[in-house]
């Protein structure tokens, strides 16, 4: 039954890509879809740019085996979120048209600008990606109970080949609506689990957590703080800069921004992010029944065992559900739940790749020429498509045996250290130059990539990437308490480095567009 609902939310989600892909060469209709979602389902597709299958199957996980470090990532999660609504998603809007880049450029015209958010774009997302199609291979070898490494790496072969056309062919507007029915399907067949899991427990979460203590194996201390870093030399500095990564970097990560940019009006766009942050605070409840339910049917150690990681542990968790004597029905639930992971994984990579190649498109390749024809940047941004996701999957194909949890860190850690200081001071900072951006994005990046192979998700640990190495050296499990400072820092050094009459410059050019950036008082395009 699942390998048949695999194959129909397959074909379906294609055909939706086809019939609702762009008609004609249109820019606006390809990049935005003319903004003509709903706040509804614009929030819902929001949503489901931000719970990717990394949050599905990795935040389950870490509640399953950490119990109260993963509610509070979970939490975390929809936090970030709420900070983007809060302070970005407006300015975003109004800045911004296609792209980060167009955000950017905005206050700072220019190659350079463009040039380099586009390549911290695609270092951001690539990670990303990797972990998703990598997860593929996994979830089906899983569900569909074959081992073969061929047949893995088929696996994300076909459906990478998949994703590149969900985005070359259905544009914004088609991965949009695949987004709305992943996030229906995950939420609707999330909540019938948890209610049959709390059900197990006579409508107790006392005693669900309880028996998720009980056989953890870690007693008391799994519904305590600290039980995930406990084994760090500073497990309190761990955490803090664990949460402060997610909070910082979840929700600036391009493929969730780029959302934000299909809205038509500003009152549309806090009306969709509302509906986002519901969807999402609805998911953070649902993980969490079923993650201590994996966690008190399944048991610790037999979820550990299966994956170090715990990333079945959402399936577990749902399988247990059901008890031992199966009905048609509760089979049936099952393959829903499965096709929604399914489908998870499908819609997460085909938004990050049409993230990748409008940047790609849209910064680098239409700014080298003067007037570029509608059709011309299409063609380019289809082909960009192809150009980021064949790479993508050949280096899915070589990492999909190794503990993919340093790639899913290294996406966030860039999101927060390097793409977060550079919106907040080029959205709200009158004297931030060209040079202070530039300084910005790129120390950012740099503080994290030479951070990152220090760490023990890299080596130095039996679930590291590589645990039969050692060059472990940096202290946290994430950068983020160092490099946010870092990215934060190399802006505003940049920026002084800069000169009076350059920040002076800016600060002009900035009030000549506040009203516009923070207020929308001049539409785009006018």
């Amino acid at each position: 039954m699942s390998l048949v609902g695999f194959t129909a939310v397959a074909t379906v989600t294609l055909l939706l890509c086809v019939m609702t892909g762009p008609d004609r060469d249109d820019l606006d209709e390809f990049y935005t879809g003319y903004g003509s979602l709903s706040p509804m389902r614009n929030g819902l597709a929001i949503a489901g740019d931000y719970i990717s299958a990394a949050s599905v199957l990795g935040t389950g996980g870490v509640i399953a085996l950490f119990g109260h470090d993963g509610v509070v990532l979970a939490l975390s999660t929809a936090l970030s979120l709420m900070l983007l609504m809060f302070l970005l998603a407006e300015p975003l809007r109004n800045a911004g048209r296609f792209t980060m880049g167009d955000a950017l450029a905005r206050r700072m015209p220019g190659r350079a600008a463009r040039i380099t958010a586009c390549a911290v774009t695609i270092a951001a997302l690539l990670p990303l990606m990797l972990v998703q199609l990598a997860g593929t291979g996994q979830l089906l070898a899983f569900v569909l109970g074959f081992s073969g490494a061929a047949l893995q790496t088929g696996c994300i072969i076909g459906l990478g080949v998949l994703m590149i056309g969900y985005a070359a062919i259905g544009g914004m507007k088609g991965t949009a609506l695949i987004q709305i029915l992943k996030i229906v399907m995950l939420l609707g067949s999330g909540l019938v689990v948890a209610a049959l899991i709390l059900h197990r427990f006579d409508w107790n979460p006392g005693a669900l957590f309880d028996a998720a203590a009980d056989r953890s194996g870690a007693g008391p201390a799994f519904l305590n703080s600290g039980l995930q870093f406990a084994g760090g030399p500073h497990p309190d500095a761990d955490m803090i800069s664990s949460q402060l990564t997610v909070v910082l970097g979840g929700a600036c990560l391009p493929h969730v921004t780029m959302r934000m940019y299909t809205a038509s009006s500003a009152r549309q766009v806090r009306r969709s992010m509302s509906w986002a942050v519901s969807g999402v605070a609805l998911f953070v409840l649902v993980v969490t029944v079923i993650g201590f339910g994996a966690a008190a049917l399944v048991g610790r150690s037999v979820i550990a065992g299966i994956d170090p990681q715990g990333n079945t542990a959402y399936l577990l968790g749902s399988q247990a559900a059901f008890g031992a004597r199966v009905s048609t029905a509760e089979t049936f639930l099952f393959t829903t739940v499965t096709t929604a992971v399914f489908l998870t994984l499908l819609a997460s990579v085909g938004g990050m790749i049409l993230a990748c190649a409008n940047s790609l498109a849209h910064d680098v390749f239409a700014t080298r020429v003067q007037e570029m024809s509608p059709r011309r940047e299409m063609t380019l941004a289809r082909v960009s498509a192809l150009a980021v996701g064949v790479p993508a999957i050949v280096l899915a194909t070589l990492v999909q045996h190794r503990s993919l949890q340093p790639l899913v860190t290294l996406s966030f850690c860039l999101g927060a250290s390097a793409i977060a200081p550079a919106l907040v001071y080029g959205l709200f900072w009158r004297r931030y130059t060209r040079a202070g951006l530039l300084c910005t994005l790129i120390g950012g990046s740099l503080a994290v990539l030479l951070l990152m192979p220090g760490t023990n998700l890299v080596s130095g640990s039996p679930v590291s990437a590589f645990p039969e190495a050692d060059f472990n050296w940096f202290p946290f499990t994430t950068t983020g308490l160092v490099s946010i400072p870092l990215g934060f820092a190399c802006g505003w050094l940049g920026t002084m480095l800069s000169g009076r009459r350059k920040a002076q410059e800016q600060r002009r050019h900035y009030e000549a567009l506040e009203g516009w950036i923070l207020a929308g008082a001049v539409r785009r395009g006018d």
